[in-house]
């Protein structure tokens, strides 16, 4: 494999990387807002 080839691989598997990051960020936030919005309106009550 020649050094492009390898950079290219590393470029990809870092895009990857950081497009899995943000789902998983993404994945949370939507996680606490909906418990947030549990715990507010059963308070409400």
């Amino acid at each position: 494999m020649t050094p492009e080839q390898q950079q290219e691989i590393q470029k990809r598997q870092r895009s990857r990387s950081i497009v899995m990051a943000l789902v998983l960020a993404a994945m949370v936030i939507l996680f606490f807002a909906v418990a947030w919005a549990k715990i507010a309106q059963g308070s409400m009550h």
